[in-house]
């Protein structure tokens, strides 16, 4: 027997959902630990060969790009939304915003 929850879901689609998230949340860990060992901070603190802009706004524009492939693309490509993923958390690091306690409220 399930419990219903407010807005349909039951308990145990939560539960799963959770679960879900844990892992998702995990694999991205792994991957931007993978590509930071691959490629150093290379993303935080570019080399400033062409581009003289800050890190953060090097950044900006790499989301930019992707979600423009995202948009124009035919179909949606699992490379294109995990980098962006990735990209939007080395954003949060760039400007100091390590902890999220503040927006649960």
């Amino acid at each position: 027997m399930t419990i219903e929850k407010t807005g349909g879901d039951t308990i145990k689609e939560q539960i799963r959902t959770a679960e879900k998230i844990e892992v998702v949340c995990d694999n991205l860990k792994e991957f931007l630990l993978e590509k930071n060992r691959k490629y150093g901070d290379s993303a935080l603190y570019p080399e400033h060969v062409f581009s003289k802009q800050p890190g953060r706004e090097q950044i900006c524009t790499r989301i930019d790009d992707k979600l423009s492939r995202i948009r124009n693309s035919p179909e949606l490509r699992k490379n294109d939304v995990v980098d962006s993923a990735g990209y939007l958390v080395l954003l949060m690091i760039a400007s100091g915003w390590y902890d999220l306690k503040d927006l649960l409220e």
